[in-house]
């Protein structure tokens, strides 16, 4: 973390969150306060207004960042769209009143399907409609932020009409990134990433480690990943939908667990994996159902054997359960964070943006493996996954893990 300037307080909040396992990491390019009237010991209780990207993946640990600043006294705006705040689930008791969810109607666009208001809503061709509305945002949000006094905002990476607007009014303001140390790292230094400036624009670029590394390191892109990453650079859409999973205790998602949980309970110890690859169709927090599409067949194949799961599941309840011996993951920082808290060896199937990066720590820490594929299209076998699957689960090599 580093800045300018920033009242105590604060900085002491950002720095013990963390340390919580539901936040990742904050760059915080602070601003002075722009009149003596806000000096730090001025004021013992802040007012704060987070602002996330319209995606799950980013609106959970935004809240999640919420609550223990709300904890620690302060009083919370939380901003998005009306039906991004309706399908959250409802905020504690001990912390409803330092906490105000504030809804700003996201601009209307014939590119994007009737109440799509986040990612999870839309298909990737219509990403750049999506961050085109949200930009939309900035004729609410002003009005918002000059109609009372607010001392911070907590904004996400792809606010990027926002700073100046909080800088005109007087509002502090910091970045809170919700990726791993080593994507950031990979990303750039500080002033590469506020100016913009990066080289880098072919795909070989990303396949070797950036030159501001210093120390040796083979972590870098495989050809099919570094593809993606310039298409979307390309696009002004980074893509950054990471899915995000967090689970609370809560009576209304026992009927969710229960069948789960009977199933596992069937099953012999260390016996099960649990594959589970971010796809964005309901996200912890949410109360609006959905389901995934999958082959036909595909469940009635499974079923017995196994279990699929269509909607939302407790992710954190399933990897803590003993008849899960594995993990098959794509690698987000939420799900490998989890895996490894709870002692999974993990069997990486790496997509996009961190997860490669992810996967080839993962390997070369002794985490787990990564399911081989041909490195220039991404494209794998079936074979290579039952193959790592076994290694992990039945051989003396998995054991090593």
């Amino acid at each position: 973390m580093q800045g300018i300037y920033t009242p105590t307080p604060l900085l002491r909040i950002l720095k013990n969150c963390l340390s919580a396992p539901t936040c990742r990491s904050i760059i915080a390019h602070f601003e002075p306060f722009p009149y003596p009237s806000m000096a730090p010991k001025a004021r013992k209780s802040l007012h704060i207004v987070m602002f996330p990207r319209l995606a799950f993946g980013h609106i959970i640990p935004f809240l999640d960042l919420s609550k223990i600043i709300a904890q620690k006294g302060h009083k919370i705006s939380f901003v998005s769209t009306p039906r991004n705040i309706d399908r959250l689930r409802k905020l504690p008791p001990d912390l409803a009143s330092s906490i105000t969810l504030v809804k700003i109607p996201l601009p209307k666009l014939a590119e994007l399907p009737e109440n799509a208001e986040a990612t999870m809503d839309i298909n990737v061709a219509q990403m750049d409609s999506l961050k085109k509305a949200f930009v939309g945002l900035e004729t609410g949000l002003t009005p918002f932020l000059e109609d009372s006094r607010r001392d911070w905002v907590i904004q996400d990476f792809v606010s990027h009409w926002q700073p100046p607007i909080a800088a005109r009014i007087g509002i502090s303001r910091a970045f809170f990134w919700i990726m791993n140390a080593w994507f950031l790292a990979f990303a750039g230094p500080t002033n590469a990433i506020i100016s913009g400036f990066d080289d880098r624009a072919k795909p070989e670029d990303f396949m070797v480690p950036p030159k501001w590394i210093k120390f040796e390191t083979k972590r870098a892109y495989r050809r099919f990943e570094a593809d993606w990453i310039v298409r979307a650079s390309q696009n002004e859409e980074s893509g950054f939908s990471d899915f995000y999973r967090g689970v609370q205790e809560d009576e209304d998602h026992y009927e969710i667990w229960a069948p789960i949980k009977n199933w596992l309970d069937a099953q012999n110890k260390g016996s099960v994996v649990y594959v589970a690859l971010g796809i964005q169709r309901k996200p912890p927090g949410c109360i609006e159902s959905d389901s995934m599409k999958l082959p036909d067949g595909f469940e009635d194949r499974v079923t017995g054997p196994g279990i699929v799961w269509r909607s939302w599941a407790p992710q954190l309840k399933i990897l803590s359960h003993e008849s899960v011996g594995g993990f098959l993951t794509h690698c987000g920082c939420s799900s490998i964070v989890e895996g490894l808290m709870l002692g999974h060896p993990l069997i990486a199937l790496p997509f996009l943006i961190d997860h490669g990066l992810t996967s080839r720590i993962i390997v070369e820490k002794q985490l787990g493996i990564e399911i081989p594929r041909d490195e220039q299209d991404g494209s794998f076998m079936r074979n290579s996954v039952a193959n790592s699957i076994k290694l992990v689960m039945l051989e003396d090599d998995g054991k090593k893990l």
